[in-house]
């Protein structure tokens, strides 16, 4: 550890200089604030009850629909909403980006000024990778702060389409880096930890409005000719209630999110947007949103112009606002709805309907409340952006989403002292821009690989490839001749988003071009310990790797963020400890060449060859499984006080008096049968001991495997914890579980069962046997 240097007090001048510069910065916050409505100095309408903080927000809404014209409501039924100036209603655009730190791919966020850039996080594949939902939280506060602080000085809105939900079913999929990963339990947790950091816990009051996306079922963009805009996705009630909807439900139930955003695709030929069944009846309906549903950027017009979903404009603005669609992003509303409203295909009430959960938001956001620097959060600036304690967070998840998947011989980590040189190597040896994936705004600074490495060691730096693409071997010599001469030899090769895109899937999971050939070849001829490191979003097919004994040690880093490379030479050389698990299984290329992306089941069928998805269901050979993970220390596991092994559950009362007899002696009960309110919670508590010499954090998974049937699945994971162990210590950790939450499976109508029998609860190779059975006697008290 370095040295503290003497801290000394600053001159005045020093001091003088550095408040004028930030007064110049507050003024200009103010001078670059957007307008907005209800403003005292205007006074325009501030008299008018939409405008009274004293009201009930439903009494305000109200007020203000009853208002406008029908012109004025159709102009706000879009992104870009247009001002009611007679009303003081100014322009706002509603669609902002934050899926890992505030970003500039919506309009309605711009950087510059007093706001050059923002804290760029690590893709969210990565973050995930840290399966750490304290993290998660406190990444999406800190993406809230600068949020709030841009929108302050009008370079923001206050609504951010983000996160994206969606399962990571297919390795191939370009978009799979946005995501979680594969499992819905860790999509669901990530999700609703995500949304109560951006939000805030005030379930009226909202520090931003966060949306989960795209709903449901969307996981192609474009393959093989297929793209999202005409792709129908066959999904059955089976695989919508257990897989593709959880994250979504997770988002509205616990995570209270202010949005959901439907997609492009069709899901069993209706599309998402113009689906009263999955946006009315479900989100609306069933998770009771407190919120609006917006549509995926020009959604409605594409399924009038691409998927012909309707015979004529009209009749695509009214089905999709009948469906329960609130706002379209796009013009297609605004061009539209009115004439359908004149034609009778609408109704007015219909569309004040769409425009009440929409205002209801922005009135939760403080957004008619006046002066947004008299509220909550209205005095965060520029001073609150890019601090440093932000981008020490930015550090701390890179470090915390690394995943070692290779260490032969405990070769890592490194020694300053004995590898003074590294020879660091491939196209992305020296990546800024690629570390931070795609939906990014502009970082606060960005440290590369070749930079983090150089702090450790001299380094000899030749990318061996001109790109990720690696075309040609014409720079292969100079490359492989660095390893020779070096202490160790650092090859940092993967993926970048000319391979892995929106609107970019890849057709399979092996590296690009060349670049196995000067992985295998600089690993040969160095002369020191040979290591991989690995950025990509999807999983990669590197058994050559695996398999080599040439190459000592493999990590993958997903996109680290703007302090992606400190991240990785931290872990090369030791400074930190890495604890990552892969959010995805990652399989070998022939398992890509037997699935079309377009096959969206979840479950094998043998019948026609078909070999599933994720680890729930895929028993294939993998290259590495999911909740893989290695670590320079060891843990080990043991069950800590007595679990119950026998559960009864009672029956509802209102089934009682029903012949359910033959279904409770076996079989699985459907959940709405048995009285899940009475349900004893019960407790499953692991001793974790750290067993190496080096302290280390560690992520416990915790999974169940039901009993045979006709719905079960081989094992699903229930509750996943993270703990900090130094050297020789240990904790006890407890997962609380509940039957009918954690213990069901779903049978093929989408039906919620209780699988009656053993379950088997498994944390790595401790074991613990439940039995369940029914109480059919009623309700216990509880």
């Amino acid at each position: 550890m370095a040295k503290h240097e003497s801290i000394t007090e600053p001159p005045k001048q020093l001091i003088l200089v550095m408040f004028l510069f930030l007064f110049v910065l507050d003024v200009s916050m103010i001078e670059a604030r957007q307008l907005f409505a209800c403003d005292l100095q205007n006074g325009q309408a501030t008299h008018l009850p939409f405008c009274r903080t004293s009201l009930p927000i439903q009494v305000r809404v109200r007020d203000l629909i009853g208002r406008l014209t029908l012109q004025e409501k159709t102009g706000l039924l879009v992104n870009n909403a247009a001002p009611v100036e007679r009303l003081g209603i100014k322009r706002y655009e509603w669609w902002s980006e934050a899926l890992h730190g505030v970003s500039n791919v919506g309009p309605g966020t711009k950087f510059g000024g007093s706001f050059p850039g923002a804290t760029s996080f690590p893709q969210v594949i990565t973050t995930a990778a840290s399966f750490n939902a304290s993290l998660w939280e406190a990444i999406g506060q800190v993406v809230s702060d600068e949020a709030r602080a841009m929108y302050n000085g009008g370079m923001a809105g206050l609504t951010f389409w983000s996160p994206n939900v969606n399962i990571f079913r297919d390795p191939r999929w370009g978009r799979g880096q946005e995501t979680p990963g594969e499992d819905p339990v860790l999509s669901a947790r990530y999700a609703d930890s995500y949304v109560r950091g951006l939000q805030g816990h005030d379930r009226i009051r909202l520090k931003v409005a966060a949306c989960c996306k795209h709903y449901t079922a969307y996981d192609l963009d474009n393959w093989n000719g297929v793209d999202r805009y005409h792709f129908n996705a066959i999904v059955s009630k089976q695989d919508l209630e257990d897989t593709y909807n959880v994250p979504f439900k997770a988002c509205v139930l616990r995570g209270n999110v202010a949005s959901i955003m439907c997609s492009y695709n069709k899901v069993n030929g209706k599309p998402t947007c113009a689906d009263p069944d999955l946006l009315g009846n479900t989100i609306r309906g069933q998770w009771h949103l407190n919120g609006y549903i917006v549509s995926d950027c020009d959604s409605v017009g594409v399924l009038f112009d691409d998927q012909h979903y309707t015979r004529t404009p009209e009749e695509a603005a009214a089905a999709t606002i009948k469906a329960g669609l609130n706002l379209d992003c796009g013009p297609f509303l605004a061009v539209h709805t009115a004439e359908a409203v004149r034609k009778g295909l609408l109704s007015e009430d219909d569309v004040n309907a769409a425009l009440a959960h929409t205002i209801t938001v922005q009135m939760r956001l403080g957004m008619f409340d006046g002066d947004p620097s008299t509220q909550s959060f209205g005095q965060l600036g520029p001073r609150d952006v890019c601090t440093p304690a932000h981008q020490q967070l930015a550090l701390e998840a890179a470090h915390q989403g690394i995943v070692l998947l290779k260490n032969n011989a405990h070769l890592l980590p490194l020694s300053p002292t004995r590898h003074r040189s590294v020879a660091v190597i491939g196209p992305n040896s020296d990546a800024t821009v690629t570390m931070i994936g795609n939906y990014a705004g502009v970082p606060c600074r960005y440290t590369s690989p070749l930079q983090g490495i150089a702090r450790y060691a001299a380094t000899i730096h030749q990318r061996g490839c001109i790109d990720v693409r690696c075309g040609s071997e014409e720079q292969f010599d100079a490359a492989i001749a660095a390893a020779r001469q070096a202490d160790a030899t650092v090859m940092v090769m993967g993926l970048d988003q000319s391979i892995e895109a929106e609107a970019l899937d890849r057709t399979g999971v092996l590296l690009p071009g060349r670049q196995q050939e000067l992985i295998s070849r600089a690993a040969m001829a160095s002369k020191g310990p040979a290591i991989l490191v690995l950025m990509s979003g999807g999983p990669i097919d590197i058994t050559f790797a695996k398999n080599d004994p040439h190459i000592s040690c493999i990590l993958w880093v997903g996109y680290p963020g703007q302090a992606g490379g400190t991240a990785i030479a931290d872990v090369l050389f030791g400074t930190t400890n890495p604890g990552g698990k892969l959010p995805v299984t990652w399989y070998p290329q022939d398992y890509v060449s037997k699935v079309p992306m377009t096959d969206l089941a979840m479950r094998a069928d043998p019948s026609r060859g078909y070999p599933g998805r994720t680890y729930r269901f895929y028993k294939g050979h993998v290259v590495f499984p999911f909740g893989f993970g290695l670590s320079y220390t060891s843990f080990s596991y043991s069950l800590a006080q007595p679990a119950p092994s026998e559960l009864s559950v009672p029956l509802s009362s209102i089934y009682l008096n029903r012949n359910l007899t033959k279904q409770s002696s076996r079989g699985a009960m459907k959940a709405k049968h048995l009285d899940c309110d009475h349900t004893p919670a019960f407790s499953i508590h692991v001793e974790v001991k750290n067993a190496g010499s080096m302290d280390g954090s560690h992520t416990l998974l915790l999974f169940s495997t039901p009993p045979r049937g006709e719905w079960a699945i081989e094992k699903q994971l229930i509750g996943f914890e993270k703990v900090h162990l130094a050297a020789g210590s240990q904790e006890q950790v407890r997962f609380n579980l509940h039957v009918c939450e954690h213990l069901s499976v779903v049978d093929e109508q989408g039906t919620r069962r209780i699988p009656m029998g053993d379950h088997t609860l498994h944390v790595g190779d401790v074991q613990h046997l439940v039995s369940l059975q029914v109480l059919m006697r009623g309700i216990n008290p509880p």
